[in-house]
């Protein structure tokens, strides 16, 4: 049964290390949270590491360099494992082809910087769709844009039996007050349509993988000391369970509309028959990281 906490703390010391999502656990696309900052500040100062693991296509240094500017204190953190690095070391090597067309804001450009820790990657060249082997998405090119408008490339692409690699698995975040899509969007749409889309993010493996790369160069930690921590239910929550970590949720992020009008306390009962509807059942849940 899930047991609803007020802060971490009450919980923290049954674990080494925590996994700690980004969007709507220490920032809100816009400025991070205090209180969630603070947290993982007291968690490290008992000697706990912590590893942000964040559905971001970008680059952990872009990553990095992007939370600073929220006001995310750089001892909050030890280490980033972002979906964008687990998907870009795929595309490096091969899994969509030499030729790609991309689908991505400007700013994410990045995602084509080379990779310094493989060897052996291939010389990614970004096309137009009628030249391309296959697709990158970082995400739309206007987040706000409904992902219905990729439709008809969407169909030429799964007619040429492209492969889609997403790079990004999250449906919608929140920036501030302002929902936007991600690319995860847009893979659905692509599979919904017979395409084939490849995911690297929460909740599938390749970047738990990464995120346990990224703490083993920490320190050896097993997983059952291993804390993972957001607010996505069908991400975070999902993606941990699959992996076998215990979770913490964030009742106050993508789902607070769910469990009552005040976000600070999130009604118990609503708890329960959501998480019964998600057939998911979190080791406890918080309102917000703190």
């Amino acid at each position: 049964m899930t047991r609803l906490i007020q802060n971490l703390s009450e919980i923290s010391t049954n674990y080494d290390a925590l996994f700690v999502d980004l969007w709507g656990c220490v920032h809100n696309g816009v400025k991070a949270f205090p209180e969630a900052c603070a947290a993982l500040q007291e968690y490290r100062k008992t000697g706990g590491k912590v590893v942000l693991v964040t559905n971001s296509p970008r680059p952990w240094r872009s990553v990095a360099d992007q939370i600073a500017g929220f006001g995310v204190p750089e001892d909050a953190y030890d280490a980033i494992a972002t979906s964008g690095d687990s998907a870009r070391m795929a595309m490096y090597l091969g899994v969509v082809g030499k030729k790609v067309w991309h689908i991505g804001e400007m700013f994410e450009d990045d995602f084509f910087q080379p990779m310094e820790i493989l060897d052996d990657a291939l010389d990614i060249e970004v096309v137009p769709l009628e030249e391309a082997e296959g697709i990158v998405a970082s995400g739309p090119e206007d987040p706000l844009a409904d992902p219905e408008l990729y439709r008809a490339p969407f169909l030429y692409a799964k007619q040429k039996g492209m492969k889609l690699l997403c790079a990004n698995p999250d449906i919608v975040v929140d920036r501030g007050d302002v929902r936007e899509w991600c690319a995860g969007a847009l893979a659905a749409l692509y599979t919904e349509m017979g395409g084939e889309s490849l995911y690297f993010g929460k909740p599938h493996p390749p970047i738990y993988d990464l995120a346990r790369r990224r703490l083993a160069q920490l320190a050896p930690i097993e997983d059952h000391r291993v804390l993972c921590i957001g607010d996505g239910i069908g991400t975070d929550v999902m993606g941990a369970i699959g992996e076998g970590f215990d979770v913490l949720f964030i009742t106050g992020g993508l789902a607070a509309k769910e469990f009552g009008e005040d976000p600070n306390a999130p009604d118990p009962v609503r708890l329960k028959t959501f998480l019964a509807e998600q057939n998911l059942s979190p080791t406890a849940a918080i309102p917000f990281l703190r």
